[in-house]
């Protein structure tokens, strides 16, 4: 028999709050926390910290005092408890299970009912009675079917560990993506210590937030500031310059490194943890607009620090940061530019100007050159106004020299 319509306000939401995992940055992301009887996949490329992030989740939720139990199938248990000691005194209520069995698992979470279990990795867990390799599609999609049912059965908030392919998509099915209640991946350069945690599907809130962590020996530590793992070396060298960017509702300090050489050939135009795009714009504009000669020039920018900034307030920092190196010109570290671009040359508005600025005080800055329309910036912060690219690099000095 067919159910009867019900009016939407008379229906009513009977969703447990959010548990909190005791990680804060993570909470953001989560929208508080990890609800009970959900499925979450968090995956991300290979050393990045999954499975790290995963174990710390863990053991903040059992030092509250409740059972979670975390999945091996692909290390034993005592290679587990070694990694979880490095990351300090492993608490009472977490215990392991290592089985790649899916039979498995189910029983475990039928007969203990954790608060929290993870499964590290969906991937290599597997489902005796089908067909097919380990890893395959029919195996990763049916193993998730009947995760994510004992999980809305017992209760029990689901954490299953992916891995990427070589492109950097999640690796297995598409579907697995709509099995799970939310998706969240880790980002970030696998030789550099930042990384950027960040739900691309919530069904219990908003996505687009950001959590920043710094990989350690001791673990994912949070870094609110997006500060890294510190301030580095004080470079007085030509190509580098601080900016803000803006992910969700975070902002955070980042310094633009380019450089700029004679090219062997065919120019080369390289960009890493910056937008390729938008460098290649600026690159253009810069030869159009300002008078700076790139023509048989390999140009190369990044960020330092691994943080990625490919958003288009970063616009002004590659330009200055690419005519800073192509004349030799330093630019003074206790400045900072943003802004985006035109094509016309035209510094326009960017959201979040306020944020940024309060990121970039934070760091250190005490002068910042921003689009014009800004409002004054916070106590201790120099905020100069600029209309148009040309107008900053003149006033920093960063004429072409052939």
């Amino acid at each position: 028999m067919a159910s009867s319509p019900t009016p939407l306000r008379a229906a009513e939401v009977a969703l447990e709050p959010p548990r909190s995992t005791g990680i804060g940055e993570l909470d953001r992301v989560l929208g508080g926390g990890l609800v009970a009887g959900s499925s979450t996949l968090l995956f991300g490329e290979p050393g990045v910290g999954k499975s790290t992030l995963a174990l710390g989740v863990l053991r903040q939720v059992a030092l509250t005092g409740v059972p979670v139990i975390l999945v091996a199938a692909e290390e034993s248990a005592a290679q587990v408890a070694g990694r979880a000691r490095r990351l300090g005194p492993v608490p009472e209520h977490l215990a392991v299970v290592a089985s790649s069995s899916v039979e498995d698992v189910e029983r475990v979470l039928r007969s203990h009912r954790p608060t929290l279990c993870v499964v590290d990795s969906i991937s290599a867990t597997r489902d005796d009675a089908l067909a097919g390799a380990t890893g395959s599609v029919g195996q990763v999609r049916q193993v998730a079917e009947r995760l994510c049912a004992a999980a809305r059965e017992t209760g029990t908030a689901l954490l299953l560990v992916g891995h990427v392919t070589k492109d950097g998509d999640l690796a297995g099915p598409r579907a697995l993506e709509h099995l799970v209640d939310t998706v969240v991946r880790v980002e970030g350069d696998r030789y550099g210590p930042s990384r950027v945690v960040r739900a691309l599907k919530h069904r219990f809130g908003p996505t687009g937030e950001v959590g920043l962590f710094v990989l350690g020996e001791d673990g994912m530590r949070e870094d609110p500031d997006g500060l890294g793992a510190g301030p580095g070396p004080a470079l007085d060298v030509p190509g580098v310059v601080w900016t803000a960017t803006l992910d969700g509702t975070r902002a955070w300090p980042v310094e633009v490194q380019a450089l700029v050489t004679a090219a062997d050939g065919t120019p080369r135009r390289v960009a890493h943890q910056v937008s390729g795009p938008r460098l290649s714009l600026m690159l253009a504009v810069l030869e159009a607009r300002c008078a700076t000669g790139l023509a048989g020039r390999d140009v190369f920018a990044t960020t330092a620090g691994a943080l990625p900034a490919t958003e288009p307030g970063v616009d002004v920092a590659l330009a200055v940061a690419v005519a800073s190196a192509r004349s030799g010109v330093r630019v003074p570290r206790d400045l900072a530019v943003v802004g985006e671009v035109g094509l016309a040359g035209e510094v326009r508005p960017v959201a979040g100007l306020d944020r940024r600025l309060d990121a970039l005080r934070r760091r250190g800055v005490q002068r910042v050159i921003v689009p014009s329309g800004a409002t004054d910036g916070p106590p201790g912060l120099e905020v100069t106004v600029a209309r148009r690219l040309d107008e900053v690099l003149e006033g920093l000095g960063l004429v072409d020299n052939p």
